[in-house]
């Protein structure tokens, strides 16, 4: 099979699917139906009203926006076209939304609202243009347009996207992936998982991240599948039962969350449903596991037919990635008869480098790599890849891309990893970013340097590695401290001043100053006052003066765990 750029692989899919639902979306109180026909006009017009505001084939169009099928099918028109898209989350903060148009040099921005836009004051060589409304906006366009539609041969080597991920240092790098990044990979996943045409796929996740934009909108699109779009978060529950998808793509917190709404549920019903509720996780789960269930049957029709209606009573199963997956979430759904299927990759790797299968699901690990993937363990233990889905290498990055890429091409994933047989499981991580529950990339040492720029706060160490949210350890200039909190304090040791309510008020508004220039998913939510510096002595530092993370975790573990709590 000849290797098909984005668009060509579109054409092939409406072509072959015509009149087959290929998106849902919620208007006017119910979710209707864009066919593969249409989608292809669709794109073709937006293509259009992308010419109309003057892009080019190989331009790069910023888009930031909250999910919508708007966000998809402007997507599709910048690939018809053959320009670039630069998603940014919509959740990050003015400074950042400009350094990254800055960076990639983009000259149209496509906000999903007025506020959206509004973050690009001050950049006066580009336009942003509302993706969906009246008036002007992309849609609007789009929906008017009555000219030829643009016809742009892409080559599959051309760049289709630059995704921008967080690094160690704060700097956002630009990941440039090529055409038949997506179009290869995508047709080594069909290989690897039992993906068909005629499954449902309910699209929840930021279009931003590469996870959703790779295996949420590209695969189903390839494989002739439907897309729904989820109305928001909060509608989730009631648009799985509307819609009934066959699969669903999640990161651990979502399954985290839809379990914990389970379990309180039960909590609340009759005596004996609760009693009914817990016989049935006993019993699923034994027989999950191989052990003698006898009653798995009978519960599994009172109590897990019940809970698989709330998911619509189709799914065949979850994909869990973007962080790692505590084995008793999918424990619990395997109880029910819930699949979920752990996998791994990064932005780098176009999403996807590893995942497992329904018939031999290992939730410990990340299973085996898709076909089209190399990947090998260094001597180090860290994870190496190379393969058609790797990036190009950072936008305007070269000294950057040369440390990530090496001479014989292999990608250094700083993940930590070892094979069970095929199965890769991931160990530990080299690098310093924190990884949220729900899959958001943070870096901690601008956060950390941000809060050591207060007179009150002489250290930090910031957390949250499969968390929902970030939190700090905060050490106090102690000296600092005490002339803040006036003369009462003077007297004070550094435990009891630590733990007044006067170094509370003061440590807690330096951390909300802190807070108004980040992005809400890096804000510091929690945050705990130490009453003793970190030295080299207690192991805390090393000679030079650096924090040892895994070593202030290890040691501060029960402390972390009570912000959690």
């Amino acid at each position: 099979m000849s290797v098909l750029s984005l668009p060509g692989m579109l054409r092939n899919s409406c072509e072959r699917y015509g009149e087959k639902a290929a998106m849902l979306h919620h208007q006017s109180g119910a979710f209707r139906p864009i066919s593969y026909s249409r989608l292809w006009e669709e794109a073709g017009r937006y293509a259009a009203a992308l010419r109309s505001l003057g892009v080019q084939r190989g331009d790069r169009v910023n888009i930031q926006s909250e999910n919508c099928v708007e966000w998809a099918l402007a997507f599709w028109g910048c690939q018809r076209l053959g320009a670039i898209v630069v998603p940014i989350y919509p959740t990050l903060p003015g400074e950042m939304s400009r350094h990254i148009v800055r960076d990639c040099g983009a000259r149209t921005v496509l906000s999903g609202t007025a506020e959206q836009a509004a973050k690009l004051e001050g950049l006066d060589d580009v336009r942003a243009v509302l993706l969906k409304g009246s008036g002007e906006s992309l849609a609007a366009l789009a929906g008017s347009w009555d000219g030829p539609l643009p016809e742009e041969d892409v080559r599959p080597d051309e760049i289709a996207m630059i995704i921008y991920t967080s690094g160690t240092t704060g700097l956002p790098k630009g990941a440039m992936l090529r055409h038949d990044s997506f179009t290869i990979l995508c047709q080594s996943i069909r290989e690897a998982l039992p993906i068909r045409e005629t499954d449902v796929f309910l699209s929840f996740l930021p279009m931003s991240h590469v996870y959703e934009a790779v295996a949420g909108q590209v695969l189903p699109i390839s494989v002739g599948a439907t897309i729904a779009y989820a109305q928001s978060l909060k509608s989730l529950a009631s648009d799985m039962v509307e819609v009934r998808p066959t699969i669903m793509l999640c990161v651990p917190r979502v399954l985290e969350a839809m379990r914990d709404r389970i379990v309180e549920a039960a909590s609340k019903a009759p005596p004996l449903r609760r009693r009914l509720f817990q016989m049935a996780l006993r019993q699923g789960s034994a027989r999950a596991q191989g052990r003698p269930a006898p009653l798995a049957g009978i519960l599994d029709r009172l109590v897990g037919a019940k809970i698989r209606e709330r998911t619509g009573g189709r799914i065949r199963f979850f994909v869990s990635g973007g962080a790692a997956l505590p084995p008793a979430v999918a424990e619990f759904y395997a109880a029910f008869r819930l699949m979920v299927l752990q996998g791994y990759g990064l932005t780098e790797t176009t999403a996807v480098v590893s995942v497992n299968h329904p018939d031999d699901n290992r939730p410990h690990t990340v299973g085996p790599p898709i076909p089209c993937n190399e990947v090998k363990i260094a001597e180090d233990g860290e994870i190496l890849f190379r393969g058609p889905a790797r990036m190009v290498g950072y936008y305007n990055m070269p000294e950057e891309t040369a440390a990530a890429i090496d001479e014989e091409g292999w990608f250094h994933t700083g993940d930590l990893g070892r094979f069970e047989d095929r199965y890769l499981v991931i160990t530990d991580r080299k690098k310093d970013l924190i990884v949220l529950g729900n899959g958001k990339n943070v870096a901690p040492q601008p956060i950390e340097n941000k809060l050591r720029e207060s007179p009150l706060i002489a250290d930090a160490v910031v957390v949250g590695d499969g968390r929902d949210h970030i939190a700090a350890l905060l050490v106090p200039d102690f000296h600092a401290l005490r002339q803040r909190a006036g003369a009462a304090a003077a007297k004070l040791s550094d435990q009891e001043l630590a733990e007044s309510e006067a170094a509370r008020t003061l440590i807690k508004a330096e951390v909300a100053k802190v807070n108004q220039g980040l992005a809400d998913y890096e804000k510091v939510k929690r945050h705990t006052i130490l009453d003793h510096p970190f030295t080299i002595e207690g192991g805390e530092l090393t000679p030079t003066m650096k924090v040892k993370r895994n070593v202030v975790r290890e040691r501060y573990a029960s402390l972390i765990d009570w912000m959690y709590g």
